[in-house]
């Protein structure tokens, strides 16, 4: 980018001197100057004796001033009277031939700055365009990986295991089609691969290409959207052109929300550059057979704002759920990296796919990464388990931040509240664990209570939610407790509990009042992709029920928090003491301490 930048500078700065030159070159000048006076001036200063000599061109008469000062002006050749008065005032009369254009000067002059602004065009499409070909911007951006150049397979993705037994049968396809058509059936036309960022859905369709052997078109959304109208649908048609001529093959086109949005949506109009390149992209998938062998796979993580065009049979007619890996899945994910970081033979990864719920492949290996770094910090030869460990606190809460200065006043503050969070976490019934503890400051966090769960949770019970809100709770309780004063260090806390118990009235329908209800439709915008705003689609009357419901339930959890606090002070003021000598407990050490050892 910057290269092209930089080109394109250069390329300004030329244009605008032949521009300067073409000006300077081809204005009319005369042979003295060119000041213009009228033909009545110039005959009133002959008179006053201020014209000593002249130069005649055909009608064109220059010349200088007594004052110094150059001039052109235009007489009639056919003025006798003038040359008397001029021989009268004793004027030097230089005569020359009129000057003649020929057919060269003329054709420069008209079309000189035509043909530079269309030569500066091509040069600049052309160092816009890969391959430095000019017009090569309505080609297909493509990148093709003929087959077998593909060296990922199936054995290099693992924690999706459902999405590779159904797409095992686009492989069995594409190797086999007989199989296939020989019942009457057809392969689906296009793949929708559905999920989070970081699942491994692009490694998913590198995979199916690397197993096929076929060759494999790899492109953004983005990729087909340009300034110039018509470039899109040009590239569109392009890409299929190239896919019939490699055919069987695939083509992936990643985050295809770029180009597949709803049409009639967003600000423009309906004729813009995205709706007629989304316009070729379906014509294009109606066009093709699959009997040819070309399989059209994309990727999305917002599927719900695709056009229904998009999505209907004929065209993307499967969709494949790409979900973030269970624990088995992150173990199978991590086993898989192990072998490309150097780990220590022995490290228990299973204890790290049981602490990462929630992590995406990508996490894990950014994980895995973060790790080998550590190591290499502290000149390790190997990846060991307090490395990952110390990785995973460092993305899930930031790296550590030593330096920060707190007062000691602040500190016990600090190992108080988190104390709190962790004693309420342990002794509420059916806990999650509590993983650690520390009052080292983390990011933008002073201190924190991680809790991991045994198992991942897809839903949530009331009580479960209830739960999480007394956890929270449990830090400003502890600093009520023991310093009897209140401190700005429970605003996350009290913000994020009064989330869960406004979303459980208003969105999970746990309200014992207004019963099993949805209260409050988010207002989300397609061509911003994101929640703006809240709309109040209930009565003042209702509001105030949500209200005083939350502030119930906050009020209940605080209470059962307090009552918590109070029945095991003495540990409180023991994890406390703990924290503030060691700053850091782990899971064994808070068991230790809560036995009293």
């Amino acid at each position: 980018m910057k290269g092209l930048f930089k080109g394109l500078f250069i390329w300004i700065l030329l244009g605008a001197f032949i521009l300067l030159a073409y000006n300077f070159l081809f204005t009319e000048t005369s042979f003295y100057g060119n000041i213009t006076i009228s033909y009545t001036e110039f005959l009133e200063r002959i008179e006053r004796g201020e014209i000593k000599e002249i130069l005649i061109e055909g009608k064109k008469v220059s010349g200088k001033l007594a004052n110094g000062k150059d001039f052109i002006t235009y007489i009639l050749p056919e003025d006798r009277e003038l040359f008397s008065l001029l021989r009268e005032k004793g004027v030097k009369i230089n005569v020359r031939p009129e000057s003649q254009s020929s057919w060269i000067t003329t054709f420069l002059i008209s079309w000189l700055p035509f043909i530079v602004l269309i030569f500066l065009w091509l040069l600049f499409m052309k160092q816009m365009q890969p391959g430095n070909k000019p017009f090569s911007f309505a080609k297909s951006r493509a990148r093709m990986i003929k087959g077998g150049e593909s060296k990922v397979t199936f054995k290099d993705v693992a924690g999706v295991d459902e999405a590779k037994e159904e797409l095992q049968e686009v492989v069995e396809f594409l190797k086999n089609p007989q199989k296939f058509t020989r019942l009457g059936a057809r392969i689906p036309k296009g793949i929708l691969l559905v999920g989070p960022p970081g699942t491994g859905k692009t490694l998913l369709a590198k995979a199916i290409a690397g197993e096929a052997g076929v060759p494999f078109f790899s492109i953004s959304g983005s990729d087909f959207v340009e300034m110039f109208v018509g470039v899109g649908a040009a590239r569109v048609r392009d890409l299929f052109s190239q896919a019939k001529q490699h055919a069987p093959c695939i083509i992936f086109i990643d985050e295809i929300d770029a180009v597949g949005r709803m049409r009639g949506a967003g600000l423009g109009g309906g004729h813009d550059e995205r709706e007629q390149t989304l316009n070729q992209l379906l014509v294009e998938m109606d066009g093709f057979d699959t009997a040819e062998g070309i399989v059209v796979i994309a990727a999305t993580n917002r599927p719900d704002i695709l056009d229904p065009a998009l999505l209907r049979p004929g065209r993307f007619d499967r969709q494949v759920i790409v979900p973030p890996p269970d624990v088995n899945g992150r173990y199978a994910i991590l086993k898989l990296y192990a072998e490309k970081f150097k780990v220590a033979p022995g490290t228990d990864l299973m204890a790290i796919a049981k602490s990462t719920p929630g992590f995406t492949g990508a996490n894990l290996e950014n994980l895995m990464n973060e790790a080998a770094l550590c190591a290499a910090r502290k000149g390790k030869e190997y990846i060991e388990l307090e490395d990952l460990e110390e990785a995973k606190d460092k993305i899930l809460m930031g790296k550590e931040r030593r330096g920060m200065a707190l007062s000691e006043e602040e500190k016990k503050i600090i190992a108080y509240h988190e104390a709190g969070h962790a004693l309420v976490a342990h002794f509420l019934p059916d806990p999650d664990p509590v993983h650690k503890i520390s009052i080292i400051p983390r990011g933008q966090a002073l201190g924190v209570t991680q809790q991991l769960p045994l198992d991942d949770r897809h839903i949530y019970t009331e009580d479960y939610l209830l739960k999480k809100i007394t956890v929270l709770l449990g830090g400003r309780v502890s600093e009520e407790t023991v310093f009897k004063k209140l401190s700005t260090g429970a605003r996350d806390d009290l913000k994020r509990a009064t989330q869960i118990a406004k979303r459980m009235i208003c969105e999970f329908g746990m309200s014992k009042y207004l019963g099993p209800l949805t209260y409050g439709k988010s207002e989300e915008p397609i061509f911003l992709g994101k929640e703006m705003f809240q709309i109040k689609d209930y009565s003042e009357e209702t509001a105030r029920i949500i209200d005083q419901e939350t502030r119930e339930i906050i009020t209940s959890c605080y209470e059962k928090a307090r009552e918590i606090i109070l029945q095991h002070l003495d540990k409180l003021h023991l994890i406390a003491k703990t924290l503030l000598e060691e700053e850091t407990i782990d899971a064994e050490r808070f068991k230790l301490l809560l036995q009293g050892t």
